[in-house]
């Protein structure tokens, strides 16, 4: 296992990685834009599309996702700014099921789809990108995203990392869900542990010390590969509800910052945030208050970023 000490300042860009969108002058604009909140990593993230929670395969060659010139651009322009990069390949499946629910029999019964069909689809497409990862010279790669039900897959994933490692040199992470950190039970054969830190603003003292009882006795750094809140009335009770109702609110996306970061703060084992989220093609600032999604740009809750993050680069 490889030894990171490191603290991220991290942000994350690009989804979901939409054909067309990347290697472009809003893209470009958009990435400038994303570093004067003294961000010092990004997660390049996009999507595949599996058609529902039961197919094995993963065309990751086909639209929506990016081509991997744009995904190359991508790299080479966050590399441009300074910037580390983890690549975040995520699969989503087309019929609108959150990835959570991709799932299979626990064995294998002829004639139905498998574990096996699929990790074997999964593991070409991880692998793909950890070619791509290497090849540029990011700096980590997150296997998976918040795959709820594969979880409880040791075998699989050990394997899958084991293939990885055979191609890229990099720190490996999987980024669990909410609620799941003390549930991974292979977390020994990746180098850092991450999670989707959507904790109501009410409770983050509450899960940051479940969160320290399950991973501490690892021994293995972590930070959240995801955190955030959109701007919008109701919101920090509920940050991983993207649809909730309610009126835009940069006061509400301002609060939920300032109270992470005061708890997270306290805790020396919490090594950083990659924070959700700056798309590839940002609104325009003047619409920044009548936008009510995770974005931040132009909002208020920039000001409270940046300023954080400038004061966790000069304690470095």
């Amino acid at each position: 296992m490889k030894q990171w000490n490191e603290y991220v300042n991290g942000m994350t860009w690009g989804w979901t990685g939409v054909r067309g969108t990347w290697a472009s002058p809003e893209a470009e604009h958009s990435m400038s834009e994303m570093t004067k909140l003294n961000v010092n990593w990004v997660a390049i993230a996009l999507a595949a599309d599996q058609e529902t929670p039961q197919s094995t395969i993963i065309p990751y060659w086909n639209e929506p996702t990016v081509t991997d010139g744009e995904v190359l651009w991508a790299i080479r322009e966050a590399k441009r700014h300074g910037l580390k990069v983890c690549l975040k390949p995520v699969v989503n499946c087309a019929n609108g099921t959150w990835r959570a629910h991709i799932n299979f029999f626990d064995d294998e019964v002829p004639g139905e789809p498998s574990w096996a069909e699929w990790f074997k689809s999964y593991t070409s497409f991880i692998t793909h990108y950890a070619a791509i990862a290497e090849a540029e010279g990011c700096e980590m790669l997150c296997i998976g995203c918040e795959m709820v039900q594969t979880d409880k897959r040791d075998k699989e994933w050990r394997a899958l990392i084991a293939e990885v490692r055979k191609i890229y040199s990099g720190l490996i992470t999987y980024n669990c869900d909410k609620y799941q950190e003390e549930r991974v039970t292979w977390w020994d054969a990746v180098d850092i542990i991450s999670s989707s830190g959507y904790y109501p603003i009410d409770q983050w003292e509450t899960q940051l010390d479940r969160i320290e009882a399950a991973v501490k006795p690892l021994n293995k750094p972590f930070f959240f590969m995801e955190a955030g809140c959109p701007s919008r009335e109701g919101s920090a009770v509920r940050p991983n509800d993207w649809s909730l109702p309610g009126s835009p609110s940069e006061l509400e996306q301002k609060r939920y910052y300032e109270a992470m970061f005061a708890a997270c703060s306290k805790r020396e084992w919490m090594q950083g945030y990659m924070l959700w989220d700056w798309p590839a093609r940002l609104y325009k600032a003047e619409e920044a208050a009548s936008n009510d999604d995770y974005c931040m740009y132009g909002k208020i809750a920039a000001a409270v970023i940046s300023e954080h993050y400038h004061f966790l680069a000069s304690k470095k």
